[in-house]
């Protein structure tokens, strides 16, 4: 007969075991922790946003009551605390918006993105008339995904493609796409400000800006949920640019196998 010793192979399977189980733990307290942490984010958004409107209806009032006695100074610290109460309430509205995302698992369904691009269009038609934007959208593929949220990513990068421009400069974007065998690429190139390479990654963290409040409209959280939506669709984002030279944003969908 033969005889072998398996004392380290037993050792090593006792050892993946315990490793699993250690795994399997983790997983789950990370997957309380995420609820806990969407659902603390969904509480305080509604409950912080009573207290917001109340503080803007009241300074509205006191402003509308006492103007004939309060100077300009007054009426200006006026106008900041309600300017302030509104953008924390929209700030309030994004965190609500980043936590909602991933949260409800939609259908999938065929999407013309032309004619998504077209809903994208009508919906920035005001920006684009007041700085005469030209908006070029190449021949755009039919893909299965989910409709909401890639009308969101389009939306929210076409609309900063029209924030983030040359105030002498007629913004131009370009939105196109490639293939390969597995995924879609899309890109939304324009002629705006452009990034400085140091802040690539920087843009698609919450409450990241790159400039002022009185410079540019927004809390910071547009690119994170925009990110957090096209890797919860299993794709990637990223951005190319130099500054002054305008950035193009790219994105990936995966190809789904019958459309």
């Amino acid at each position: 007969g033969a005889m072998m010793d398996i004392t380290q192979r037993k050792t090593f399977e006792e050892s993946l075991q315990k490793l699993n189980e250690r795994l399997d733990i983790r997983a789950k307290e990370l997957a309380l922790s995420n609820a806990e942490l969407e659902q603390f984010a969904f509480v305080a958004s509604h409950d912080l946003q009573e207290p917001l409107r109340m503080v803007t209806s009241f300074l509205s009032q006191l402003e509308k009551k006492y103007k004939p006695v309060l100077d300009d100074k007054g009426r200006q610290y006026i106008h900041f605390a309600v300017d302030g109460a509104k953008r924390m309430r929209q700030i309030i509205l994004d965190l609500l918006e980043f936590s909602k995302v991933g949260r409800q698992e939609l259908a999938g369904e065929k999407i013309d993105l032309n004619d998504l691009m077209g809903e994208v269009i009508s919906l920035h038609r005001t920006a684009i008339e007041e700085r005469d934007a030209r908006i070029h959208v190449e021949n755009l593929p039919i893909v299965f995904s989910q409709r909401a949220p890639l009308l969101q990513v389009l939306q929210n990068i076409v609309g900063n493609a029209l924030k983030y421009t040359h105030k002498d400069v007629i913004p131009e974007i370009f939105v196109s796409a490639s293939e390969s065998k597995q995924e879609w690429t899309f890109a939304i190139r324009d002629n705006g400000i452009g990034i400085d390479a140091e802040y690539f990654d920087k843009i698609f963290i919450i409450f990241q800006r790159l400039h002022a409040k009185d410079e540019y409209e927004g809390t910071g959280m547009g690119l994170a949920i925009v990110k957090k939506i096209v890797e919860n669709l299993g794709g990637k984002i990223w951005v190319e640019s130099e500054e002054g030279r305008g950035s193009t944003f790219f994105f990936t969908i995966l190809k789904a196998e019958k459309i």
